[in-house]
């Protein structure tokens, strides 16, 4: 049956001013029955659609009379009025000031809402675990995860160096030469694991996937290393299943420029690199910049590096320009294979961000020494301006 808007409103006007709680939920079901739109009932009568939902399910059931009404001001009494003190003994159990209070034992421990119901039971209160969660919410708690905020002790010159790489990239840029942030994305378990987040399905149906995370012995571990232009707002991910070596890095770099940067800049003369202190592309690896000068060498580019200063991974430009997305694009969805990664990193996008992604099988090595004649043999070029984070290795000239 076909109802407009306006008239089943009209409806509810008229009707619900005259009925009592029970009443109500009766006409709110029928009409959900006749017209077979439960949000659009939800909506005309001023109720949530769960409450019709329910309304709608009384009704089918078959609901009989009742002459007995609740009265006014009837009912449970709210547990703060029949056992008082209860919110101050509550408060007092969660209160950062009590963690270390010899006299609870919640001391040192996790304080799940049955922890906190069993202390309060073990002083004379009658409470659920369930009843402890809408009384915390009352108090102004919430589930929260601690915030990275508290940076500690940082190098004088991490500020000077932030700006010393953000003028550095607004140079090359200017000069139409390529700029990428570079960076190995976290490692992610490959098979039927849970992936964390949510997706849709189908009521009552997830996707099953593994209880336990025990690390698939031929699938491994995926190594995504993705690079980011700058300029373009696109990126491209290696995903290796090796390991997060240097030759990986300086590999997945030499992917992109194969693949997109070669096109995107095709008169480059240099390359800008930024990049984290640590990790397979850290400014303290021998193997890094021996492995950036044979690229060099090969692309007939000079390339220049700046790492960001140690301890300010989370600055890096691709960490939240590009890694976020994919995160959000996969999550809730387990990363059954290589190809399904390479899929769904290649389908994030946003409204300007593209993305394109590569298995790459080869096997690398770790742990590979570099001798100090190999590394005296690299033409790096330290910066004036700490050298160490800061340098470029020049084009080989010919003899």
């Amino acid at each position: 049956m076909e109802v407009s808007a306006e008239g089943l409103a009209r409806f509810f006007e008229l009707v619900l001013p005259h009925l009592n709680e029970r009443q109500r939920r009766v006409v709110a079901g029928a009409a959900a029955q006749l017209v077979g739109n439960k949000s659009s009932v939800a909506e005309a009568a001023g109720m949530s659609r769960n409450t019709v939902i329910k309304a709608e399910a009384e009704v089918a059931a078959g609901m009989e009379p009742q002459v007995r009404q609740r009265p006014p001001g009837a009912g449970q009494k709210p547990i703060t009025e029949t056992q008082p003190g209860i919110l101050e003994d509550l408060d007092h159990l969660v209160g950062p000031e009590t963690r270390g209070d010899p006299m609870s034992l919640l001391r040192w421990t996790a304080k799940s809402t049955q922890k906190l119901a069993d202390e309060l039971v073990r002083r004379g209160y009658k409470v659920s675990a369930d009843t402890v969660g809408r009384l915390l919410h009352r108090l102004g708690y919430s589930l929260q995860a601690p915030s990275k905020q508290v940076e500690g002790a940082h190098h004088p010159d991490r500020d000077a160096q932030f700006a010393y790489l953000d003028k550095t990239a607004q140079e090359f840029l200017a000069q139409g030469q390529p700029a990428i942030s570079v960076d190995t994305k976290k490692k992610e378990l490959v098979g039927n694991f849970s992936n964390r987040g949510q997706e849709w399905q189908p009521t009552g149906e997830p996707e099953r996937v593994k209880v336990h995370d025990f690390v698939d012995k031929e699938l491994g571990r995926a190594v995504p290393y993705g690079i980011y232009d700058l300029a373009n707002d696109e990126g491209w991910v290696s995903v290796g299943g090796s390991a997060d070596t240097a030759e990986f890095a300086v590999n997945s770099i030499r992917a992109w420029w194969e693949n997109m940067g070669s096109a995107r800049f095709p008169g480059a003369t240099r390359l800008l690199i930024t990049a984290d202190a640590g990790g397979s592309n850290g400014y303290r690896l021998r193997a890094w910049k021996t492995r950036l000068a044979e690229l060099a060498k090969d692309l007939g580019l000079e390339v220049t590096v700046c790492h960001y200063p140690p301890g300010t991974s989370k600055w890096n430009r691709i960490e939240h320009r590009m890694f976020s997305f994919i995160t959000m694009n996969w999550r809730g969805r387990p990363l059954l294979s290589y190809r399904t990664i390479v899929e769904l990193i290649s389908a994030t996008e946003t409204k300007t961000l593209k993305v394109r992604a590569e298995h790459d099988e080869r096997a690398y090595q770790t742990k590979v020494k570099v001798t100090d004649a190999e590394l005296a043999s690299v033409p790096l070029k330290p910066h004036s301006w700490h050298g160490e984070w800061n340098y470029t290795i020049v084009r080989h000239e010919a003899p």
